[in-house]
């Protein structure tokens, strides 16, 4: 049995994992994190993590960056293993994730979904074929109107896997409304959309002459993300100190 604290609980994201959770004989959450302390859960809500008395496995971390640096804090004191799933993080925090992970065992990812870390292989593998063809790189993610980042962590990430696969040889463009020029061969433009509910959606395309190959992810819920972070919990568990990301958890599946 993995017993998490879920950090950032009432949130969407942790409201979701709260509920698999309950149906899930290998996990319990045995606390919860949230300024907001009013929702129904069967466990404890604190409304700041240095609260928490309570033994855990992991913490699950869907909350906002302004409150990494006390939940980084917290777990390197306690040596909890931690998910990290929010995005945004300044360049400063993301030094500091990798200092924390020196003490205890720390997962970040830009996206949960096992789909998309999959795709993140699978795009290294087309972009060593398609760019020397020179095929041209563009990136169009989709999300609700709530989200506050763009683009999205889950964009950075698919273009970094494109990007690393080509020797980190091109730049990102994320606006052409200046630009008066023709688009640079090595260049990854990467477009966001917002609106509606779109839970997210993300399409890598490669586009050649007379044709055009196109990778697209879409998550219709958010549980394929918390689903996704339940078993990186678990496969973070007693791991040692150390930085680990999604493509650990699918080398043991």
């Amino acid at each position: 049995m993995t017993r998490i604290i879920m950090h950032g609980c009432n949130g969407h994201m942790g409201r979701v994992i709260s509920d698999l959770c309950e149906n899930n004989d290998n996990v319990e959450i045995v606390a919860g994190v949230d300024p907001v302390t009013s929702c129904d859960h069967t466990y404890p809500v604190y409304k700041n993590i240095n609260d928490c008395g309570l033994k855990a496995d992991a913490v699950i971390d869907f909350s906002n960056a302004a409150a990494v640096d006390g939940l980084l804090d917290y777990c390197t004191e306690k040596n909890i293993p931690l998910v990290l799933c929010t995005t945004g993080l300044s360049d400063e925090q993301i030094k500091k994730v990798e200092e924390a992970s020196k003490k205890t065992a720390v997962l970040r990812s830009a996206n949960m979904s096992l789909g998309i870390n999959t795709l993140m292989d699978l795009l290294k593998k087309a972009a060593r074929v398609f760019a020397p063809a020179g095929f041209d790189i563009e990136l169009v993610e989709k999300h609700h109107n709530r989200k506050l980042d763009a683009p999205s962590g889950t964009a950075i990430a698919l273009a970094d896997s494109v990007n690393e696969a080509l020797n980190n040889e091109y730049t990102y463009v994320y606006d052409r409304s200046e630009r008066r020029e023709k688009r640079d061969p090595k260049e990854i433009g990467i477009s966001a959309v917002r609106g509606g509910n779109i839970v997210g959606e993300h399409e890598v395309i490669f586009a050649g002459t007379d044709e055009v190959i196109t990778f697209t992810h879409t998550a219709y819920s958010r549980s394929v993300f918390a689903s996704g972070a339940i078993e990186a919990a678990k496969f973070l568990a007693g791991k040692p100190a150390g930085l680990y990301d999604m493509a650990d958890v699918i080398a043991e599946k």
